[in-house]
């Protein structure tokens, strides 16, 4: 990231959600000169360091990127060699994205189509180019067609696979990507092998001394349309808070309510645990247990014990092994080590068997996949794609079509919603919220001072904020952030001010994630407005 030539921050307000990483961008932006680009309806923070910012509209993403391809291809800047050797289904793409001329679709996309041109010479024309996006891109109902459509961008150029050059979708948590790795996907055991491959299930079987259940599992999103239809009586979460996390959270409370039973394991009682019939308090991992975790560029590191856990909390490990045991689950069940549960990972997936604890520790980490243990790590997912010819199956345009969002806005709802976090919170705010911040922990709306002036509202005064499933109150904050007609709410401080009971629970059919990005909303000035200076000055 910091030896690159342009980055493009595409539905990723990272110096607020990744602020780390930011630090590594903007090393490259200021010792190498390194252009930043920015692609959000709003006007995050860390714009001053962009030399250029498409402010899309909520829901063009599909539009935007294809009027972006159309340009490449348009004035010839396309990477012809390397899409002939190490792609396939351009034509398609060609003939997918013909009618995105950025002059023809800026009611789509918010954007200036002499922007759109520029910021595709730009990154068209670089010699290293990172493509970075968030939730801003997978929170929506067309999720996946919206990352395909970035993909195409890095397809058609090169920006792939090599020093400098990539794909980058930055994780919105720690170890998530740990998590797929581990199998925590319905449709996969670990390593990301196919759950309908009989290999893959009879590799997995052997180590683990139980059959594998051919059946696919269900997503979060599926689970909750289990609970509705009666399906699913019981749940057991694991360091999660669905009850604030989850969008249309009056729907999401009652399916809860409604289950016989609900076993809780975290390392704080939060509001999903309140509902619980059994809560067993876990280990803070990074501190608390050994372990691995695993970034978003596949590296794996170690986690080292360093303080013993508080009370009677136990390492989620111990708890997992401790319940397969007393109900005498079928299978390998004992309780062991950190390295040896880790041992037996790396018999089942392929991508980790060369990652023996004392690799991990020489070398500080390694990246997937390292097959065998004189394998030195992959420093690039695919890198292979610049062989030649190249190992393996060609890269694929996947071709997407503009789509409006679920929910549009109304005479009724005029405003559109986005939601997102703020610097100084983390997600629902259970590991954040007891903690001193600089700034405070509350909620505002962020609106722009327009609309503040058009609703006859002052800075800081409360606003009912309503959609067609619930109703916050909340104080208003004059943002240069937001333009007319959008305003912003976090997820981060839902005892205060519970955003997920406004959002939209229409799912990607693919992802299963939900359209926390837009939501169609009224605002309305209460008839005793009570001003809230504290804090939001």
């Amino acid at each position: 990231m910091e030896e690159t030539d342009l980055i493009i921050l595409w539905g990723s307000n990272a110096r607020e959600a990744h602020p780390i990483m930011f630090q590594h961008m903007m090393r490259a932006v200021r010792r190498r000169g390194a252009k930043l680009l920015i692609v959000d309806p709003r006007r995050i923070s860390g714009i001053e360091f962009a030399s250029l910012h498409l402010p899309v509209r909520v829901g063009g993403d599909v539009a935007l990127a294809n009027a972006v391809g159309h340009v490449i291809l348009e004035e010839g800047l396309q990477n012809d060699e390397f899409i002939s050797r190490a792609t396939e289904g351009i034509e398609a793409y060609r003939e997918a994205v013909r009618d995105y001329r950025p002059e023809d679709v800026e009611e789509w996309t918010g954007v200036k189509a002499e922007d759109v041109r520029r910021l595709a010479r730009m990154y068209a024309t670089a010699d290293r180019a990172v493509l970075c996006w968030t939730l801003g891109i997978t929170e929506h109902h067309n999720a996946v067609k919206n990352v395909h459509s970035l993909i195409n961008l890095g397809l058609l150029t090169g920006h792939v696979g090599k020093f400098g050059s990539g794909l980058a979708p930055l994780r919105g948590q720690n170890n998530v990507q740990g998590g797929g790795d581990m199998g925590a996907l319905p449709n996969r055991l670990p390593g990301f092998q196919d759950l309908t491959k009989p290999e893959a299930r009879e590799r997995a079987a052997k180590v683990w001394g139980a059959p594998v259940p051919e059946k696919v599992g269900k997503h979060q999103s599926a689970m909750f349309e289990a609970m509705a239809k009666g399906e699913m009586r019981a749940l057991y979460i694991i360091g999660e808070n669905p009850l604030q996390s989850e969008a249309n959270q009056k729907h999401v409370r009652g399916l809860l309510e409604n289950l016989d039973f609900i076993l809780m394991q975290d390392i704080f009682l939060n509001q999903t645990g309140e509902l619980a019939d059994v809560v067993l308090p876990a280990t803070a991992s990074w501190a608390e247990a050994e372990g691995t975790v695993t970034n978003s560029e596949r590296r794996v590191q170690r986690v080292r014990k360093a303080v013993e856990p508080p009370g009677e909390a136990r390492d989620d490990l111990w708890i997992v092994e401790e319940l397969a045991l007393r109900m005498r689950a079928p299978g390998n069940w004992a309780h062991r080590t950190a390295e040896e549960s880790w041992d037996e990972l790396r018999k089942v997936s392929p991508l980790h068997g060369g990652m023996a604890y004392r690799r991990l520790e020489e070398l500080g980490g390694l990246q997937w996949p390292c097959p065998t243990e004189d394998h030195p790590g992959t420093l690039f997912l695919h890198g292979r794609l610049w062989e030649n010819p190249i190992s393996g199956a060609r890269a694929p345009f996947v071709t997407a079509q503009h789509e409006p969002t679920a929910e549009e806005t109304d005479a009724q709802y005029p405003f559109m919603l986005t939601t997102g976090r703020r610097l100084e919170d983390f997600n629902t705010g259970v590991q954040t919220k007891h903690y001193a911040a600089p700034r405070g922990h509350y909620e505002r709306l962020d609106m722009c001072r327009e609309d503040i002036a058009r609703l006859g509202v002052a800075h800081g005064d409360l606003v009912e904020v309503s959609s067609r499933r619930g109703r916050v109150v909340v104080p208003v904050s004059q943002s240069d952030q937001v333009h007319p007609g959008l305003v912003f709410l976090s997820l981060n401080h839902p005892d205060q001010v519970a955003t997920n009971l406004l959002t939209l629970d229409a799912i990607d059919p693919q992802s299963g994630t939900a359209e926390f990005k837009a939501t169609a909303v009224r605002i309305e000035r209460l008839k005793a407005a009570v001003a809230v200076e504290e804090g939001i000055r």
